[in-house]
Parts: C-alpha cells; sequence; structure tokens
C-alpha cells in the first residue's frame, strides 16, 4: 500500500499523501463507491485522473472513511458527513488529503517549466518582485505561490474569488517551509499559515486558518 507520506498538523489536522504506482483495477479493489462517483468515475478519459480519483479513496479508508461518506456542494467542494473538513488534490502520480476540525485547502503540484508561462495569471508585481529580489529559484517559489494560492482558494470556496487580485503571498525563503497566505475579498480580510514540503519533483502546500491573536 503506497501510502507515501503523512503529517500530523496539529490535534485535529492531518495531511495524507499517496504514490499512485497500482493499475486503476487494483485501485478499485475493495473500495465501494455511490452512483454518483461511479458514474464520475467512468465518464473519466483519462486513465491517470481515474487512478487519483481511486487512490483518494484509499487515502480515506486510512482514516476510517469510505466514499459514502463524502459528498460535494454546489461549488463543488468535498465535505465528510460528520462535519469534518476535508481538501482533495491529485497531481500526476500523487494524490493528498487533508482533513481537521477547521477550514482546510490543499494542492500538489508537479514542478514544471511551463508555470513560468502562466505566471502572470496568477503573481502579482509584489510577489514577481520579491522572487527576483531574493532570487529564488523560480520554478520552486512560483509553484509554492500557485499551490498556494489554489489551496486557498479550495478552503475558501468563493465565486468571483481571483488569484491575482484576492489571494497574496508574502516574501518566503525555499529554506523554510512555512508561508503566510492572506486573502482580502469584498472589505474582508482574512489569514492563513500555508505550509509546504517538497518531493520527487513535486510541491505539497495547505493551509489552514492562523490563529487570531
Amino acid at each position: 500500500m503506497p501510502l507515501y507520506k503523512t503529517i500530523t498538523v496539529d490535534e485535529t489536522t492531518n495531511v495524507l499523501i499517496w504514490k499512485i504506482e497500482e493499475s486503476y483495477e487494483s485501485l478499485c479493489e475493495g473500495i465501494e463507491l455511490t452512483s454518483h462517483c461511479q458514474s464520475r468515475v467512468d465518464s473519466m478519459k483519462s486513465e491517470m485522473h481515474r487512478r487519483g480519483f481511486m487512490s483518494v479513496r484509499h487515502l480515506l479508508a486510512v482514516i476510517g472513511y469510505t466514499d459514502h461518506d463524502l459528498f460535494y456542494d454546489e461549488f463543488g467542494k468535498p465535505h465528510l458527513k460528520d462535519g469534518k473538513q476535508i481538501s482533495i488534490t491529485h497531481s500526476f502520480e500523487f494524490s493528498g488529503i487533508i482533513v481537521s476540525d477547521n477550514p482546510v485547502g490543499i494542492d500538489i503540484e508537479k514542478q514544471r517549466e511551463k508555470i513560468q508561462l502562466i505566471s502572470h495569471k496568477f503573481v502579482s508585481v509584489i510577489e514577481n518582485e520579491y522572487i527576483e529580489k531574493q532570487d529564488l529559484e523560480r520554478i520552486r517559489a512560483l509553484t509554492v505561490i500557485w499551490g498556494g494560492k489554489e489551496s486557498l482558494y479550495k478552503l475558501y470556496a468563493t465565486a468571483g474569488l481571483s488569484f491575482q487580485e484576492h489571494i497574496h503571498v508574502p516574501a518566503f525563503t525555499l529554506d523554510y517551509p512555512f508561508v503566510y497566505g492572506t486573502i482580502y475579498y469584498e472589505d474582508k480580510m482574512s489569514h492563513y499559515d500555508l505550509s509546504f514540503i517538497e518531493f520527487e519533483g513535486y510541491t505539497c502546500v495547505y493551509a489552514i486558518p492562523a490563529p487570531e491573536l
């Protein structure tokens, strides 16, 4: 069972990461999907996406849940029926979940050169300036920023939220795996703690609300 990594963030928050090495058929063994999720996976044309989808169900099983404990709201955000908060991610060879009593978000991204071609769509002027000023390794830094903003977008789950205009990741260093994030939307400011880990050419970022001072 390729449970790749588990992280205990705090007493109610856990991150689990799966390395997808099995075939789709192997991943289906022992997993019972709801009719809705069975229809979803049957409609997926990509074998990689189907394997990612099923690997997430194995991650759920590790912590005592089944597909029947999971449902999605009108924004497509996943929820657990017992009231726990959950966020889900999948990228190529890896999938991950974060489960908590508090709002959470998670994202795994493969570190790829193509992120530089789309950075203008999600990186602000200030963020670009500190990348240049600190001489950060650009692909790694951009992947942290993208993952941070994606995890915050999942956590906030509000239509109209812009990565570039509303979600901000202040200056950070790649030597220290803790980052800060803010969302400023419709005159409301909220603050978040972001953490990132890097492995096998991938970056995983997860977000939780920052403690109130």
